[in-house]
C-alpha cells in the first residue's frame, strides 16, 4: 500500500469511537472530554450524528485544528483541539456544565489543566498549559488561511463538504494504516453502525476521494487508492471490505473509479504540468484490471452487462438476487423488483442500461488516463472497445414506445421502471445531441425525476416509488452521475436547475442538523435524524451535491477549465491546485485569481471554456456576450488580452516563442 495522508503520527481524531477527543499515534494514548449529566454521571462518548451533536467546526486533515460542539441534557460543550503531527495536544473545553476528562495515567506523559485549558505532552516537553490560548488561535488562523471556503449562492457548502471527509478519517489498528470510510458512525458498531471499527465500500470510497479533492490533493490521492489493494486476483474490487464482516468476494459495485480519479486529477491543476500524475500512476493498473473484469464476469441477457453475484463456498447468501441488487449499490431499488437470478450467468436476468453506460464512460476515462501516462496502445484498445459497446448499447436499450432508454429483460422487452440511471446513457455518450435534450426534458419533468427536489432514486410516477431509501430518497452519487451526463451534452439549463435545487437540500440539512446526508428527503418536512430513517448524518459522499453546484461556477474538464457565472453571486476560495490556490468569484464580474493574481476578469454573460495555463502558454475559448480580460502566463508575456463577444466564439492564446500551445 502507498503512503497515506495524513501520516499516522501525532494527535488526531483517529479513534473511530469518539469525536470529543484525540488519540496519539503511534503510542495509542487517548484523551476524551465530556460533561456530567443531570444525574451527575460522566458522559464521555455517544455523541453521534443522531444524538448529542450540536455543531461541527473546521477539522484540518492533519488534526492540527479541530472544533466541535456537543450537548448533554441541554448543556453544551465546545471543544477546540490543536493536535497534529507533534506530540503536544492543546485543548480548550468551554461549557457552563462540569467538564470531565478520560485520560489514562501513562509514564512519560504529563497532563495539565488551567480552567478551560488542557495540555497533554511528553514529560520533557517545554510546552505549558498557559500556551493553550495562543496555540489554539494560531492554529485557527493557519487553518482558515488555506481551507476551502464558499459564499453567496453556495453559503457554507465548502465547510460542510470539508468536514464530512476530515471528521471521518480514522486509524485502523489491524491494518496499521489511516482510512477514510464514508462515515465513522456507519462503520462502528459502538456508534450504532454495522461493523467492528472500519469498513470500506467501493463506490463510496471513490466518491469520498473525489469530494476530498476539493480539500487537499494528497489526501484525495490516499483515499482514492485505499480500496484498490483489496481487489481479488481477477481484478474485482469488492463491494465491501471490513474488519468484522470480512470481504464480499461474490460481488463488486458500480464502476466509477476511473471517472472519479480522472475528475480529481483534472481539478488538481490548470494543466497536466501541475496536476498530480502520481494519482494516475498509482491507481491506473488496478482500475484497468477492474474495468476488464466486468465483461469477463458480468455478461447477462443478450451478452450485455448485468449486475451479478458469484457463488462463494461457505457463503450461502452468495449467488442470489439480493446480492446482485447489492452489486448495483441500489439495494432495494424498484427497478429490480421483477428481476430474477440466472445461475447460468451469475447475473440477474435484466441487462442494466446504467451499468453499461457507466462501463463505457469508465473505458473512456481510462483511455484518457492511459494517454496522459503515455500508454497509447492501451488507450487505443479502450477507445475502440468503448465505441463498440456504446454503439451496441445505444441501440438495444432504446425503447421506441417510451422514447427513452430502458433496462432490457431476457425476453427482449424493455422494463418500464424509471430512475436517474436512465440518464447515465448521456454520460456514456449514447444519444445524439438532439435526442439527449429530449431524454433530459422527459425524465426531468416535475412528475418524473424533476421538480423542486429533483432526481429521487426512482421516478415519482413509478409504482415502486415510496420515498424511502433507494425507493425514492435523493442520493448524491446517483445525482452526480446523472448531472455529469447532462454536462457531457452541455445541457446547462438542466444541470443548473438540478444543481441549484439539490444545493438547497444540501444546505438545509447542514444548517439545520449539521448533517451531510447519506441520502436526502424526497418530501418537504421529513426528518431523517433517527436511526430508523436510514440516512447517516455525516456521510462524505453527500458532499457531491456541493461539488456538483461548484461545477456551475468552475469545472475542470478534459479539454480545460470551464468558468461561468451561475446566475447568482457565488464565491469559491482556496481551491487546492498544483499551481497554487484558485479563487473564483461571480458578482458584477466573473473573476478568477491564482494566489491573488487575476487570471480572468469577465462580464457575467461570458463563458470561458478550454482554459489551460502553463509556464509558457495560456489558451482559452470565450463564448457568450460581453468582455473578458485574459492574463498571460506571467508579466513578461505582455498585457492581458481584452476580448469582446456577442453570441460568437473567440479563441485566446499566449505562447512563448518556440513553445507549443
Amino acid at each position: 500500500m502507498t503512503a497515506t495522508t495524513p501520516a499516522p503520527i501525532g494527535w488526531n481524531t483517529w479513534d473511530v469511537r469518539t469525536h470529543t477527543g484525540m488519540t496519539h499515534l503511534p503510542s495509542g494514548l487517548r484523551v476524551r472530554f465530556g460533561l456530567l449529566d443531570a444525574a451527575g454521571r460522566p458522559v464521555l462518548d455517544g455523541f453521534t450524528w443522531r444524538h448529542g451533536l450540536v455543531r461541527l467546526g473546521h477539522h484540518t486533515v492533519d488534526g492540527s485544528f479541530a472544533e466541535v460542539t456537543v450537548e448533554v441534557d441541554g448543556v453544551e460543550l465546545r471543544l477546540v483541539m490543536a493536535g497534529g503531527p507533534g506530540d503536544e495536544l492543546y485543548v480548550r473545553a468551554e461549557s457552563a456544565g462540569t467538564v470531565v476528562v478520560d485520560r489514562p495515567e501513562e509514564p512519560g506523559w504529563r497532563f495539565e489543566r488551567d480552567g478551560d485549558d488542557f495540555l497533554v505532552a511528553p514529560a520533557g516537553s517545554a510546552a505549558r498549559v498557559t500556551d493553550v490560548g495562543a496555540v489554539v488561535e494560531e492554529r485557527r488562523a493557519a487553518a482558515d488561511a488555506v481551507r476551502p471556503r464558499s459564499g453567496g449562492w453556495y453559503r457554507d457548502a465548502a465547510d460542510a463538504l470539508t468536514r464530512a471527509v476530515t471528521w471521518n478519517t480514522i486509524y485502523a489498528p489491524d491494518l496499521g494504516r489511516v482510512l477514510t470510510p464514508t462515515s465513522r458512525d456507519f462503520v462502528s458498531v459502538e456508534r450504532q453502525g454495522f461493523y467492528g471499527s472500519w469498513a470500506l465500500h467501493a463506490w463510496d470510497t471513490f466518491f469520498t476521494g473525489l469530494v476530498a479533492s476539493v480539500v487537499d490533493r494528497d489526501y484525495a490521492r490516499g483515499i482514492l487508492g485505499q480500496i484498490l489493494p483489496f481487489a481479488d486476483a481477477a481484478g474485482m474490487i469488492p463491494n465491501r471490505v471490513s474488519d468484522e464482516r470480512g470481504t464480499t468476494w461474490d460481488r463488486s459495485q458500480p464502476p466509477v473509479g476511473a471517472l472519479t480519479v480522472l475528475s480529481a486529477y483534472l481539478a488538481g491543476g490548470l494543466s497536466d504540468d501541475t496536476r498530480d500524475r502520481r494519482l494516475l500512476e498509482e491507481t491506473f493498473p488496478g482500475l484497468l484490471a477492474w474495468h476488464d473484469w466486468w465483461p469477463a464476469h458480468r455478461r447477462g441477457p443478450h451478452g450485455l452487462l448485468a449486475w451479478g453475484s458469484d457463488p462463494v463456498d461457505g457463503d450461502p447468501e452468495s449467488a442470489t438476487l439480493d446480492r446482485t441488487k447489492r452489486e448495483s449499490g441500489l439495494d432495494d431499488s424498484p427497478m429490480y423488483d421483477e428481476a430474477a437470478y440466472d445461475p447460468a450467468t451469475h447475473t440477474m436476468d435484466l441487462a442494466d442500461a446504467g451499468l453499461n453506460a457507466l462501463h463505457v464512460a469508465d473505458g473512456e476515462a481510462l483511455a484518457a488516463i492511459a494517454t496522459i501516462l503515455g500508454d497509447d496502445a492501451t488507450a487505443a484498445r479502450l477507445t475502440a472497445e468503448a465505441e463498440d459497446a456504446r454503439t451496441a448499447a445505444a441501440q438495444v436499450f432504446w425503447d421506441d414506445n417510451a422514447q427513452g432508454y430502458r433496462n432490457l429483460r431476457a425476453d427482449g422487452s424493455h422494463d418500464p421502471h424509471v430512475s436517474p440511471t436512465l440518464l447515465y446513457p448521456l454520460l456514456g455518450g449514447f444519444p445524439t445531441a438532439e435526442t439527449a435534450r429530449d431524454v433530459a426534458d422527459a425524465l426531468l419533468a416535475p412528475g418524473v425525476l424533476g421538480g423542486d427536489r429533483p432526481l429521487p432514486s426512482v421516478a415519482r410516477n413509478d409504482p415502486g416509488f415510496a420515498a424511502t431509501y433507494w425507493r425514492g430518497r435523493i442520493w448524491a452519487p446517483m445525482a452526480y452521475l446523472a448531472v455529469q451526463g447532462l454536462r457531457r451534452y452541455d445541457l446547462r439549463d438542466h444541470s443548473r436547475a438540478v444543481c441549484g435545487a439539490l444545493l438547497e437540500l444540501f444546505l438545509a440539512e447542514w444548517e439545520t442538523h449539521s448533517a451531510v446526508r447519506e441520502n436526502y428527503p424526497a418530501f418537504d418536512g421529513e426528518d431523517l435524524t433517527g436511526f430508523q430513517q436510514r440516512s447517516d448524518g455525516l456521510m462524505a459522499w453527500g458532499g457531491l451535491l456541493a461539488h456538483l453546484a461548484f461545477g456551475e461556477l468552475a469545472e475542470a474538464r478534459p479539454d480545460g477549465w470551464r468558468f461561468a457565472h451561475p446566475g447568482a453571486p457565488a464565491q469559491l476560495h482556496n481551491l487546492p491546485l498544483g499551481d497554487g490556490r484558485l479563487t473564483v468569484t461571480a458578482g458584477e464580474r466573473l473573476v478568477v485569481t491564482l494566489d491573488g493574481a487575476v487570471l480572468l476578469d469577465a462580464a457575467p454573460g461570458v463563458v470561458v471554456t478550454g482554459y489551460r495555463r502553463t509556464a509558457d502558454a495560456v489558451v482559452a475559448t470565450v463564448t457568450g456576450t460581453g468582455d473578458v480580460r485574459v492574463a498571460p502566463p506571467d508579466s513578461n508575456h505582455g498585457e492581458p488580452e481584452a476580448v469582446t463577444v456577442d453570441g460568437g466564439t473567440r479563441h485566446v492564446q499566449f505562447v512563448r516563442e518556440g513553445s507549443p500551445a
